[in-house]
């Protein structure tokens, strides 16, 4: 049933499936979140390396204006994580089914403000900080999540770790056992491969569909991605069926 299905996918008992399965869905939207945003305020939010970069290049050419934009996106990426963290332990604690859906509500009522943040940019006006500072504390409150459920097996909003385990594991998988039978095997972990391959190309596939949608819809193509996670943290709350 697809309550069901849903109910585990954000369960407090996880599986490498169920991490598996959740991770995509987080990669899809984080993806869309990412290459949507880019079009919307011109920076990639989920990407703290060259955002870091950017912040150098803005101080060494006297953009300070740039660099403190960039300086709030970096503490409002951080500031998401610990907020994830928070809730994630709290829920723990207490001994609450909602361990998921605590982060990801945020995230979509998050996802929801800067819809309609940038839909009411002609009237009220928006400044980029706020709107750059907003899609960071999604991107660090969600990739928190996923990394601490998952125990530090899936992260979600940026490529270069996966890509760099891949290649990683391409190795493994090429290299050429030519030792005698006492020596130890290089061995690859496909399972491990074939998760990081699912999270790019989820990723890719979330980033395409995210500028299609804000290209013809603007910021309302956030409700959709609002809603699914709205979706997924709400399942616990129903009762379980017998």
């Amino acid at each position: 049933m697809p309550i069901t299905y849903l109910r585990a996918l954000t369960a407090p008992e996880r599986t490498r499936q169920t991490n598996l399965h959740l991770g995509v869905s987080l990669a899809f939207i984080a993806g869309a979140i990412n290459a949507g945003g880019f079009l919307a305020v011109e920076r990639y939010t989920s990407h703290v390396t060259g955002l870091v970069s950017s912040m150098a290049d803005d101080v060494a050419l006297g953009e300070w204006e740039m660099a403190s934009t960039g300086v709030v996106a970096l503490l409002a990426f951080i500031g998401g994580a610990a907020l994830s963290a928070i809730q994630i332990n709290w829920a723990r604690r207490n001994g609450s089914r909602h361990v998921c859906a605590l982060p990801l509500l945020t995230e979509a009522a998050l996802l929801l403000v800067f819809g309609i943040l940038g839909s009411l940019h002609h009237i009220v006006g928006t400044q980029l900080l706020v709107t750059v500072g907003l899609l960071c504390f999604v991107m660090g409150l969600q990739n928190a999540m996923i990394t601490k459920i998952s125990h530090a097996e899936i992260r979600t909003t940026h490529l270069t770790g996966l890509v760099t385990d891949m290649g990683i594991e391409i190795g493994k998988l090429l290299y050429w056992n030519a030792g005698g039978p006492g020596e130890a095997r290089v061995r690859a972990n496909q399972d491990r491969l074939r998760l990081q391959a699912s999270l790019v190309l989820a990723f890719f596939v979330g980033g395409v569909a995210g500028a299609i949608g804000f290209k013809q819809f603007g910021y309302a193509s956030t409700v959709p991605l609002a809603l699914a996670l709205a979706l997924l943290s709400s399942v616990q709350l129903l009762p379980p069926r017998d």
